[in-house]
């Protein structure tokens, strides 16, 4: 005879499901409702139905243009930003040391970055970079290269993608390095007995063990340099002109600026899901990539 069930424990996801719908659904659910709306003050709202969104996607008014320039930085950007940090982070685990001291010394040296806050970064590479009193304009310009981030848009790119490889590679380098460190010594010292070469074992035996952690790894920083907004706000203001104004600049600007609540929320839910889409995307080529090198070839 079965025994019967308790449900009773359900009870205790009720504060979790509440604190969920408090924080997350309820808000979702406003900005769903601010996007079909307009408003001219005193808490008057006017159905507009899907008013905001046609103009938002089109790219011939004014608003549509300013998303879709915004939405090309922000795709150029994050994919300057994977082609640097996810190389960069996988050369420097494999640098990291196994064992002794100095594991722990490399591991602390290389979380510092992360536990600094966002808006501290972008205070720290305004003054770093700055020209007059910054360490790394003024050694630049002493080269002889004319480098001033507020007045040319390329080296306030520059100064940007520094600045986000600075603090997240250590991320990435972290999570192959965990990847690494499951990686059991057979392996290696099968490899040493069929005399492999460096490349190889890092090919066909490190690489494979670390596939799993940076597809999450190419997850979290294509949503965090997707979604980037206090360095650069901070460090650039979006500009010069418009040359740094990502989306989420473009939506601060819009919600917090102008106060159009309707434009803006419109905008967020299709920033939202954009990012949902490209994640998706991205997680469904690298698994499907997992898999095709995980099935055994066929017979014949």
């Amino acid at each position: 005879m079965d025994k019967p069930y308790d449900n009773r424990a359900w009870l205790l996801v009720l504060p979790v499901l509440a604190i969920v719908a408090f924080s997350a659904v309820i808000p979702l659910m406003t900005v769903v409702n601010y996007s079909v709306q307009d408003t001219f003050g005193n808490n008057q709202f006017f159905w507009n139905g899907t008013g905001w969104f046609r103009e938002l996607l089109d790219p011939s008014s004014d608003l549509g243009g300013r998303v879709r320039d915004s939405l090309w930085r922000n795709l150029l950007f994050s994919a300057i930003i994977l082609a640097i940090e996810v190389p960069l982070g996988i050369a420097v685990a494999l640098a990291m040391p196994r064992e002794g001291w100095k594991v722990a010394a490399t591991l602390v040296l290389m979380a510092m970055p992360l536990l600094v806050p966002w808006n501290v970064v972008g205070t720290i590479w305004q003054v770093f970079a700055r020209g007059d009193i910054g360490l790394l304009g003024y050694t630049i310009n002493r080269l002889g290269i004319d480098y001033n981030y507020v007045a040319d848009p390329l080296a306030a790119w520059i100064t940007i993608i520094a600045m986000d490889v600075w603090h997240w590679t250590s991320l990435v380098a972290l999570l192959c390095y965990a990847g690494l460190k499951s990686i059991p010594d057979a392996y290696y010292q099968a490899a040493r007995i069929d005399g492999a070469s460096r490349w190889a074992v890092f090919r066909f035996i490190q690489l494979p063990k670390m596939r799993r952690v940076l597809i999450i790894a190419v997850l979290l920083r294509f949503m965090d340099s997707f979604m980037i907004y206090t360095e650069p706000f901070v460090v650039t203001g979006g500009g010069p002109g418009n040359s740094t104004t990502f989306l989420s600049i473009e939506l601060v600007k819009l919600a917090l600026g102008q106060f159009d609540l309707g434009k803006a929320a419109a905008m967020s839910i299709v920033y939202n899901l954009i990012i949902l889409a490209v994640c998706w995307v991205f997680y469904t080529v690298m698994t499907n990539l997992d898999v095709e090198r995980r099935r055994p070839p066929a017979d014949g």
